[in-house]
């Protein structure tokens, strides 16, 4: 049940090869049938000089995933990063992503949907309606996709409409009452000129966490969403296609679980048990370990997201080959999160009640106009025009009663901040073909930023009267331009039609950053540098055994300087992270993918990643409250080793039915999720084996799919944080402990 990757680790049944869509046991195909368009055009997988992971929309099906966070789990160099909000999750590759909560800071892995930039990963980190593929890319790949594309990039597309008539419909049940509807509709509206399609997906789940407070599930979520397609062709020429879609998410989730009552003193790092607050979590019935499932919150925490867009998008043969692409697009973003910040319904000595509640509201408007070359030249290029510009709004309060009951002191603040932001640029890359068999890659992007943020924040805080984790009343305004580019150069060389060698150096840019926020003070009105880095790979893709067996190589050097990180700081008693110039870190590593079609119906695959990824030289920021010594250590989220082994089983017991067993098992090794290398913020090394099976009735065009995740009940978090109060809180998976379900789909 793996992901196809680097090549064609077809391991796992995808369809994209085998013949699960058919119903039928057939010979695996070749990796030449995985297309991606990692280099903004149609190219065979096996043959593109990126490091490159395919996982198809059956394999989500398959394994009960429908966002990144979970697809991320079967792609040994990625991770994600959880969070109770989405505006604070994020995307990591090879141990490389930004993890902030201010919009003026851009990630440094790019994800883009049907070919339109995401600038901020909340936008892309919801349910994906009609899923068809996502491309993972690792490595710098800001020449095609964009400056915030230093570590890698994430191309989703999804369904494309066909001339012919398609319809599906596919509904699942899972324990802890999760629910899934999808469909979708395909066909002719004009025929010869206009074809449509059109999906749509409704989804809950309880949750797998109990508020004790009042007795009910949360760590659940609703979702609700359409995308459609119109795709008109007006002559032989021209194609344009108009793409719309809308997602409504209601994510139930706590602030977090409690996995211990320690106390970190800084900058020792040693932790202390907090008396008082395992005393209160006692008195509530909550009893903090890493198999807790358990909280006593006051008020239900929840992010609220609406997210949708349209793009129109012209593809033009120009004659002779040349094609010529624009893209325009408008996406709107807007998300409403409350937080019971303290985590607890009845609070330790000196604390009442902390809630937060935040608004956002972003809208961006892009436009990318490229041409492509035609192939079989001496020099096959993509070169373009890109233009971005996006705007953030938002207000976050936080309402905090200190003291006690009898004698309550309550404290506010609220802040309204956000940005503007401008990205200008030119870029091209392609392949100078010395012979069919050898090729130099040449890549370049020129591009500009103009930043400006604005911060007003009104607070009951003053240095006579703190109030927990705010500042006094603040307000400030900035702009700031900047210059920068990024590049590509490499060899590679076909060594046989189905072996491959390359290798590339790469220089990544991430612009300029403003750390505006809730709890933004003076000295965050500085800007903070570029991220810059410089990549070297070398890699190797193969097939042999008349391409029954792929095994592919990756290995990778990438330096980051000016790294732009999350770091601790404390505001009147409450943990806060803003964002600084951290200095430098590198990313050093091996990856290995093989599949094997052993026997006619039986594929094995096997996935791993090594990535030693560390602080090389930290930048201690003035006056911080935590330990600056960190050269060395762990980046977070960025585990040493992490691999997926799989193996796929599909028969045909006649021409009518078949069935497969899939099976996978995922491990990774020990996980720090803080740059502050605190002990408490440690996931051990652990390891999910996750199986299913599916009967197929290709005459009905009907399958049932078996499936459970976390078969051998394995308890981890994925993610670990410091409390407000003390203590450290555990973020919730789905994949939490074992469950099941399954999954009906009629094909018309």
């Amino acid at each position: 049940m793996s992901a196809t990757s680097l090549g064609c680790g077809l391991g796992g049944g995808l369809d994209t090869g085998l013949a699960h869509a058919a119903g039928a046991s057939q010979p695996a195909a070749s990796a030449e049938e995985v297309t991606v368009s990692v280099r903004r055009r149609s190219e065979p997988l096996q043959k593109v000089p990126v490091a490159t992971t395919v996982y198809t929309a059956s394999q989500a099906r398959r394994d009960n995933v429908h966002d990144l966070q979970g697809i991320f789990e079967f792609i040994p160099s990625a991770n994600f990063r959880a969070n109770s909000s989405s505006k604070d999750r994020a995307v990591f590759i090879r141990g490389i992503g930004t993890i902030s909560t201010s919009p003026g800071v851009e990630p440094s892995v790019s994800t883009v949907i049907d070919g339109v930039v995401m600038a901020r990963p909340g936008m892309a980190t919801t349910d994906i309606v009609g899923l068809s593929q996502v491309e993972v890319m690792r490595g710098p790949q800001g020449t095609l996709f964009g400056k915030n594309a230093s570590a890698g990039a994430v191309n989703i597309s999804t369904n494309k409409p066909t001339a012919d008539f398609h319809a599906y419909m596919e509904g699942g049940y899972f324990s802890g009452n999760e629910y899934r509807l999808t469909g979708g509709v395909s066909g002719t509206l004009l025929p010869s000129k206009l074809v449509a399609n059109a999906d749509f997906l409704v989804g809950g789940f309880d949750g797998n966490v109990t508020n004790i407070a009042n007795n009910t599930m949360v760590n659940g979520y609703e979702h609700r969403g359409v995308r459609s397609k119109f795709l008109w062709t007006p002559d032989d020429e021209t194609k344009v296609t108009l793409a719309l879609d809308y997602m409504y998410q209601n994510d139930l989730v706590p602030t977090g679980v409690y996995s211990s009552t320690s106390q970190v003193a800084f900058p020792t790092n040693i932790s202390t048990p907090n008396p008082s607050l395992a005393a209160t979590l006692n008195a509530q019935g909550i009893s903090p370990s890493r198999n807790n499932t358990q909280v006593s919150n006051n008020i239900q925490s929840r992010s609220v997201d609406h997210t949708g867009g349209a793009a129109v998008t012209v593809d033009r043969d120009l004659g002779a080959g040349y094609k010529l692409t624009s893209i325009s697009a408008y996406r709107r973003w807007q998300n409403t999160q409350d937080q019971d910040y303290d985590g607890l319904g009845s609070t330790p000595a000196g604390v009442t009640d902390v809630r937060d509640h935040g608004q956002l509201n972003f809208w961006q408007a892009s436009e990318e106009l490229r041409i492509a070359s035609p192939r079989g030249h001496f020099f096959d290029y993509v070169g373009g025009f890109y233009y971005l510009h996006d705007v953030d709004s938002e207000v976050y309060s936080r309402n905090v009663v200190t003291g006690s009951a009898a004698s309550p002191n309550p404290g506010r603040g609220v802040s309204n901040y956000g940005i503007a932001n401008n990205n200008y640029a030119i870029f091209a890359e392609g392949d100078l073909n010395f012979t069919k068999r050898f090729r130099a890659i040449l890549g370049l992007r020129l591009l500009r930023d103009d930043l400006s943020y604005n911060m007003a924040r009104n607070s009951t805080a003053t240095a006579s009267n703190p109030v927990l984790g705010v500042r006094p009343s603040y307000a400030s305004t900035g702009s700031t331009s900047q210059n920068g580019y990024v590049d590509r150069i490499g060899l590679q060389y076909d060594i046989t039609p189905d072996m491959h060698a390359y290798f590339t150096y790469s220089h990544g840019y991430k612009g300029p950053a403003y750390n505006t926020f809730f709890n933004m003070q003076s000295t965050d009105s500085q800007v903070l540098k570029p991220e810059q880095n410089n990549s070297y790979e070398i890699g190797l893709k193969s097939q042999f055994w008349h391409r029954r067996v792929t095994a592919n190589l990756a290995a990778f050097i990438e330096d980051f300087s000016n790294f732009q990180a999350n770091f601790l700081d404390n505001v009147n008693g409450g943990a806060v992270y803003r964002m600084i110039n951290a200095g430098s870190v590198s990313s050093k590593g091996v990856e290995a993918d093989v599949s094997a079609h052993v026997l006619h119906d039986l594929t094995l695959g096997g996935n791993f990643t090594y990535n030693y990824a560390v602080v090389d030289q930290f930048n201690c920021p003035a006056g911080a409250p935590a330990s600056c010594n960190v050269n060395g250590q762990q980046l977070p989220f960025a585990p040493r080793w992490k691999f997926v082994l799989n193996a796929d089983y599909t028969h045909a017991l006649s021409d009518r039915y078949s069935f497969s067993v899939d099976s996978d098992y995922t491990w990774q090794s020990r996980t720090q999720f803080a740059l502050t290398e605190t002990p408490d913020t440690v996931q051990k090394a652990y390891g999910i084996w996750n199986m299913s099976t599916t009967l197929r009735d290709t005459k009905l065009k009907l399958q049932l799919s078996l499936v459970m995740r976390n078969a051998i009940n394995t308890h981890y978090a994925s993610y670990i944080s410091y409390g407000a109060v003390g203590g450290t809180m555990d973020s919730i998976p789905r994949d939490y402990g074992r469950y099941g379900g399954f999954i009906l789909r009629k094909d018309f």
